[in-house]
């Protein structure tokens, strides 16, 4: 990584242009900050602003401009991962929504799919989740295509009008349209979309043919509709925002938002493909890590991205994040491409609590920011996880190089009252309170490994942001791992992360074919038109032809199978048997079969995609420089292991150590955004980038 300027070190002069990342969590807001001509990465942090996150991305943004002593006009571009459309999704706070579709099909979001969220043997079996749009709201229009898109009866255009008057009249101003078969032939919804500009010209509305081209029907409704719910809010958001940066720079400044796919779209687009970002933060993350990890040499990782709501984490092969279209976020499930991430209610400022039983949990639920912990004395009630850590003795007085000071008498004073009611001591508790939030992390790790048919011993983790080290030496124990790795200034490698992505797109077409039956001619046809689209939008994001480039995918399954398998096609001239033998090799190492040699199980051809990607220029990562002292900074009291009490253990500041530094356990490692407790038994080692290795000195 280039060299880092933290606020606690000498603040570097801004020389260039700036290409700036933000990236939203629910405790702080990260800002990294990239100076084109100097290579330099300067970074911060500041406390976030739920009631309204711009708050927070203006203040952080001042203050890394500050920082580097840089006015507005230096600013060439700024990135941004934000949580608008996660959090409304994750509340349920979806507003008033309408539905239209085709006559004959207004059950759709009642019939649903044979999902059971809860489980099985609980009180919730075969209760469904709410609907998204109530019964009364949903509205169906005359007419009909079949699965090749041709008419079978034609549109109702007086039907459709009374719709459009019909939600006018009721004030129903946000409304999806879904009519059957529309993935094959958009003509039927673009129509709808023409009434309802004439006649109901207030009401925000998406077309599923312009928000998922792919068939299934309820799965294209409800992504439809969750576009919809998210677009006011998420638009609002952007343009606030905009609208700030351009007073801030004197100009319009080229402004782009984090998408779940993996690369990051112009806020002017976003405002018309609102669900894209419904990952936003966490792929960003992802994306900055792999990144790391690979100039490190390693390909094979799992990301552990710890803040103070949640943790984040993901599967990394071969250098890249692995990406699925079968996500949900919330109750609510969303077909878009997106990084495959699991999240866990396992931050920071996850609150233990005692369950009906009497036995310890921790999280979901959390103090976020406001009112936080309560070492942070902002009015919270709750032990959190953040409060055991400081009672343990593992991250430092204060937080951000002494900008948010912590309260120990309160943090202490809440565990003490917990332990009460579960017959411990404090020790005993906070120890119970970090072991239960490494083991949610620790399944969330199994998780993603495990349904992909992969062995989590197999990885190397890569653990980051504000808590996502402290828990490291457990998820070794626990999981088996061999190494860790601890990034450069790991509380904003999310941050980071934003300015190393491209501009990216994703278009989908369903065709159905079977292999045997494969035209390649029309299925270049297809792939020309997705293209086409591809590129016309990232015309629109400012790329010329020359610099465009595209990534072709295929879904495929075995005939009769419900779900499919993407791979990678071969631009140019198609070639369907190496296209069918990825499938096979994927599908055997999905789930440990495949039916490559058996004639009576044939491969189907289901949907055709094509991702196109404007490259932008990343900071380069270099080596670290050399001078570092290696040595202790002072010592303090910390517990590993209630048994063994609370030992004296030395502290190390991490802009001190020097690449081929070594660090043997116990030990704390400190710096402005993270900290790293080195349990005994372990060894962390700097390379030569700075990244810290981490390993159990002996099998354990």
């Amino acid at each position: 990584m280039p060299p880092v300027t933290r606020p606690d070190s000498r603040p570097a002069t801004a020389t260039g242009r700036l290409r700036i990342g933000i990236d939203t969590g629910g405790t702080f807001t990260d800002v990294v900050a990239f100076d084109e001509s100097t290579g330099l990465l300067t970074s911060t942090k500041t406390p976030s602003t739920p009631e309204d996150p711009a708050d927070a991305f203006l203040a952080g943004l001042t203050k890394i401009l500050e920082q580097l002593g840089a006015a507005g006009d230096q600013l060439h571009s700024v990135s941004h991962g934000t949580t608008v459309a996660t959090n409304q999704l994750l509340e349920g706070k979806l507003g008033t929504l309408g539905f239209i579709t085709t006559e004959g099909y207004e059950f759709i979001l009642e019939i649903a799919r044979q999902s059971v969220p809860d489980g099985y043997g609980n009180s919730y079996f075969w209760v469904k989740p709410d609907r998204i749009v109530p019964a009364h709201l949903v509205k169906t229009v005359g007419g009909r295509l079949d699965f090749t898109g041709a008419e079978i009866r034609p549109f109702d255009e007086d039907g459709a009008v009374a719709v459009a008057r019909w939600f006018r009249a009721r004030g129903v101003n946000t409304l999806g349209v879904c009519f059957l078969h529309s993935y094959a032939n958009p003509h039927h919804e673009r129509r709808m979309q023409d009434v309802l500009a004439r006649e109901h010209p207030d009401a925000v509305v998406s077309i599923s043919s312009e928000v998922l081209r792919e068939y299934r029907e309820y799965e294209r409704s409800m992504t439809t509709l969750v576009d919809a719910a998210v677009k006011p809010r998420v638009a609002r958001y952007v343009r606030s925002i905009s609208s700030r940066l351009e007073q801030l720079s004197d100009r319009p400044l080229p402004f782009y938002v984090m998408k779940s796919n993996g690369g990051v779209l112009s806020a002017d687009e976003v405002v018309h493909q609102p669900i894209t970002t419904v990952l936003s933060g966490p792929a960003a993350g992802a994306l900055g890590a792999a990144l790391i990890a690979r100039t490190a040499g390693f390909d094979r990782v799992l990301t552990c991205d710890g803040g103070g709501t949640s943790t984040d984490v993901a599967v990394v092969l071969d250098g890249e994040p692995t990406l699925t279209t079968e996500g949900s976020i919330g109750s609510y499930p969303s077909k878009i491409p997106m990084l495959d991430v699991v999240t866990v209610g396992a931050g920071g400022g996850s609150i233990a609590w005692l369950s009906p039983e009497g036995t310890l949990k921790v999280g979901p639920a959390s103090a976020g920011a406001d009112p936080g912990p309560l070492c942070y004395s902002r009015g919270g009630r709750d032990v959190t996880v953040t409060d055991a850590h400081l009672v343990m003795g593992r991250i430092p007085p204060s937080l951000l190089g002494g900008e948010v000071p912590l309260e120990f008498a309160a943090a202490e004073d809440g565990i003490e009252q917990l332990a009460g009611r579960l017959g411990l001591d404090t020790a005993a508790c906070a120890a119970g309170i970090l072991e239960i939030s490494a083991w949610n992390q620790a399944n969330a790790l199994r998780q993603t490994t495990v349904k992909r048919g992969l062995d989590v011993r197999d990885f190397t983790l890569v653990t980051f942001g504000g808590s996502g080290p402290l828990l490291l030496c457990r998820l070794v124990d626990i999981l088996g791992l061999h190494s860790v790795l601890v990034p450069p200034n790991p509380g904003n490698v999310s941050a980071f992360g934003l300015l190393t992505v491209d501009v990216k797109n994703d278009y989908v077409r369903t065709a159905v074919s079977r292999h045997a039956d494969l035209d390649p001619a029309a299925v270049e046809d297809v792939f020309a038109d997705l293209q086409r689209d591809a590129a016309d939008a990232l015309a629109v994001e400012g790329f010329h032809p020359e610099e465009q480039r595209f990534l072709r995918s295929a879904d495929l399954r075995y005939f009769g199978q419900a779900f499919e398998v993407r791979v990678p096609v071969a631009d140019g001239e198609l070639y369907p048997q190496l296209v069918a033998a990825a499938f096979h090799d994927a599908h055997r190492a999905l789930y440990g079969y495949d039916f490559r040699d058996d004639a009576r199980q044939q491969v189907e051809w289901v949907n055709l995609r094509v991702t196109g990607v404007g490259p932008i220029s990343r900071p380069e990562l270099r080596p670290l420089a050399g001078g570092g002292t290696d040595l202790p900074t002072g010592a303090r009291s910390v517990c590993f292991d209630p048994a063994g009490g609370y030992q004296v253990t030395p502290l190390f500041r991490r802009g001190d150590l020097s690449a081929g530094a070594v660090v043997h356990g116990p030990a704390v490692i400190e710096e402005y955004g993270s900290t790293v407790p080195l349990h005994p038994g372990f060894t962390a080692r700097v390379d030569k980038y700075g990244s810290l290795i981490i390993t159990a000195r002996a099998a354990r």
